[in-house]
C-alpha cells in the first residue's frame, strides 16, 4: 500500500482517476509493480484523498495488467493499514471506515483488539448476474458455458470440474494458461457494460469455481489475473459475483453465510446481506469478511542513471503474455 510520495492523480471522481492511470500515465503502476521492485503476483493499493465527502480515504487497486475499481482483499489491507498505523483513529471493539473507490463507496467494519485489526468485514458494491450459462467457444473449438456476474468487476465464472481441472497450487500454471484463453474468448464474445458505471465494460477476470457444498456451505474459487498468476486470496469481488450467481440460482438465501476458500486455503466468510436493484435489475449486497496482516514497511525510489526506471517483465515468471506489458 502506497501511503505517501504520490502528489496527486488528476480526475474529478475515483473513476476518472482510475481511467487516467490506465490510459494517460501508467508510469507509477509500472514503477511499483514491475521487477525489480514488484512481482507478477502483487497488488499495490494507491491511497488517495477521498473525492466523496462521506468517505475517510480513497484507494485504487494497481495490478500488473492495470488499475482496477475494487478488491475485497485489498480493501481489508487498506483498512488494516489505516487503523494499525494510526492514520485513522481506532476504536475498540469495532471501527467503521468508509472508503471511496471507483466502484463506489465501500464500508469496512474492522473488529479491533489490543491495537490490532483481527477481522474486517467489507460491504461490497451491489452485485448482479449478467448472464447464466452463456455459451463460449475457445480458440481450439472447445465449447463451454460460463456465468457472467458483476461483483465490483465483471467475472466469467467457470465450473472447474466440468473442465477437468482442480483448484490447487500444483495446477496453478495450467489454470492460468487455460484462463487466458477463456478470457480472450469472453472479451470477444460477451458484451457487458455496467448500467451506472460505463467505464466498466469488459470481462476482467476468470474465476474457477468448485461445486458449492450447500450442506456445509463451503466453496473454493481461483481467480486468474493477467498476465500470469493465480489470486492467492479468496478474491472479494469474485466471491461477490459468485454469491450473486448462487442467489440467482436459489442456492443461497439472504442472511446465509458461506465460506469461500482460495487456491492456498485462505478463506473469507461470504454473506448475502440483503437484496437491492441496480438500474432496475435484481442485485444483492454482499458482505465479505477476512483478515489482513502488515508484513513490512519500505521506501522505494529510482536512481536517475537506472536504465530500467519503470522496471521490466519476463515470461519465465510473468507468463507467455508478459510481452504485452512492455
Amino acid at each position: 500500500m502506497i501511503t505517501a510520495g504520490v502528489v496527486g492523480v488528476p480526475g474529478a471522481t475515483m473513476v476518472d482517476k482510475m481511467v487516467h492511470l490506465n490510459t494517460v500515465d501508467d508510469s507509477l503502476r509500472r514503477f511499483v509493480l514491475f521487477e525489480p521492485r514488484g512481482a507478477a503476483q502483487m497488488s499495490i493499493n494507491l491511497l488517495l484523498p477521498p473525492v466523496r465527502p462521506e468517505a475517510q480515504a480513497g484507494f485504487i487497486v494497481m495490478q500488473p495488467d492495470g488499475c482496477h475499481a475494487m478488491s475485497g482483499s485489498n480493501a481489508m489491507c487498506v483498512a488494516t493499514v489505516l487503523l494499525e498505523l494510526g492514520m485513522l483513529p481506532m476504536t475498540e471493539p469495532v471501527t467503521e471506515v468508509v472508503l471511496d473507490t471507483p466502484a463506489g463507496l465501500v464500508t469496512a467494519r474492522a473488529t479491533c483488539r489490543d491495537g490490532k485489526v483481527v477481522e474486517t468485514a467489507i460491504d461490497m458494491p451491489p452485485s448482479f448476474v449478467e448472464h447464466l450459462d452463456h455459451a463460449l467457444t475457445l480458440d481450439d473449438g472447445t465449447r463451454l458455458t460460463v456465468d457472467v456476474a458483476y461483483g465490483g468487476a465483471y467475472y466469467a465464472l467457470v465450473d472447474a470440474a466440468a473442465l477437468g481441472v482442480e483448484i490447487r497450487p500444483s495446477e496453478a500454471r495450467r489454470l492460468v494458461e487455460l484462463a487466458h484463453r477463456i478470457k480472450r474468448a469472453a472479451v470477444e464474445q460477451i458484451a457487458v457494460r455496467h448500467p451506472e458505471i460505463p467505464a466498466m465494460d469488459r470481462v476482467e477476470y476468470v474465476m474457477y469455481a468448485s461445486r458449492y457444498d450447500r450442506e456445509r456451505r463451503e466453496m473454493r474459487g481461483g481467480t486468474v489475473i493477467h498476465p500470469g498468476r493465480m489470486d492467492r486470496s479468496p478474491c472479494g469481488t469474485g466471491t461477490s459475483a459468485r454469491l450473486a450467481v448462487l442467489h440467482a440460482r436459489g442456492a443461497i438465501a439472504v442472511g446465509e453465510t458461506a465460506t469461500q476458500y482460495s487456491i492456498i486455503g485462505s478463506r473469507f466468510a461470504a454473506t448475502v446481506a440483503a437484496t437491492t436493484t441496480v438500474a432496475g435489475r435484481p442485485a444483492i449486497l454482499p458482505r465479505i469478511a477476512g483478515r489482513a496482516w502488515i508484513y513490512g514497511m519500505q521506501q522505494i525510489g529510482v536512481d536517475p542513471t537506472d536504465p530500467y526506471p519503470l522496471g521490466y517483465t519476463m515470461s519465465d515468471t510473468w507468463g507467455p503474455d508478459a510481452a504485452g506489458l512492455d
